[in-house]
């Protein structure tokens, strides 16, 4: 019997996750998987040896050199020959924050594991806001955030702040994350069509387009002088992957053999 493959740790979802060529296309695409993005990530980038890059993702120093070298020819691939490149897809799992040891940079994720993971529910008849957050600022991509900073409104008021964690959940889940939250507003920067309707459908009222401090944002709604967007796109749905370019019904956090 095969042995069943290990998933790969990796660090988060790419804050971008499609390129294109400017000049003729050619038609064609190369699908490069997260993992074999992280490996470009780790070592091209973030300068880690390869053994230091299979110590991050928990795998061994031949699978790493073998998923870079897949990740380098896909690259160039795309580069040389006009290829539109997508990053999506693969075998593996994020980061818990337990990488510390040997991770070169601070990590967020071990930092605020401290941080509520769990909603507090709301007191009485509060408002509650919830804005995409990262290191005070408001997180640009709605479906890749790993964190919410909600606050509970009363007589226009913030009576009371928590930061959540969403735990790695992809945008299709978000909604329902808010929803159980007891959110009634949402703040954040890009947001794609799906999750638009599915934050109207939970009755969460949206507003996008927004950049800059979270809390600031969150005053500037409260005196009524909140600089939205309306018809806010995320760039990141520009492929028209419509929820499924990273495949909604796909197994992204969990993996055979772990």
């Amino acid at each position: 019997m095969a042995r069943p493959t290990r998933c790969r740790r990796i660090c988060m979802e790419p804050a971008y996750d499609s390129f294109f060529p400017d000049g003729f296309l050619t038609g064609e695409e190369v699908i490069m998987t997260l993992d074999e993005y992280e490996t470009i990530r780790l070592i091209d980038l973030e300068e880690y040896t390869q053994h230091e890059c299979a110590k991050q993702m928990n795998i061994s120093r031949t699978t790493t050199a073998e998923i870079y070298k897949s990740a380098r020819y896909k690259m160039a691939d795309s580069v040389v020959n006009g290829k539109k490149l997508l990053i999506t897809g693969g075998n593996y799992q994020f980061c818990d924050g337990t990488t510390c040891p040997f991770c070169k940079k601070h990590c967020n994720r071990a930092a605020n594991s401290v941080r509520q993971s769990k909603i507090l529910k709301k007191e009485g008849k509060k408002m509650r806001i919830a804005v995409t957050y990262e290191d005070g600022k408001i997180y640009q991509h709605f479906g890749h955030t790993s964190q919410f900073k909600l606050y509970d409104i009363e007589d226009g008021k913030i009576t009371s702040t928590q930061i959540v964690e969403t735990n790695g959940q992809g945008h299709g889940a978000l909604s329902g994350f808010l929803s159980q939250g007891e959110v009634d507003v949402l703040i954040c920067g890009g947001i794609g069509g799906g999750a638009q309707i599915a934050l109207a459908e939970a009755e969460i009222k949206l507003y996008g387009g927004v950049s800059g401090d979270a809390d600031e944002a969150v005053n500037a709604y409260l005196e009524g002088k909140l600089d939205f967007n309306p018809n806010v796109q995320c760039s990141h749905h520009a492929h028209e992957h419509s929820c499924g370019g990273h495949q909604c019904g796909e197994n992204k956090h969990g993996c055979s053999g772990n």
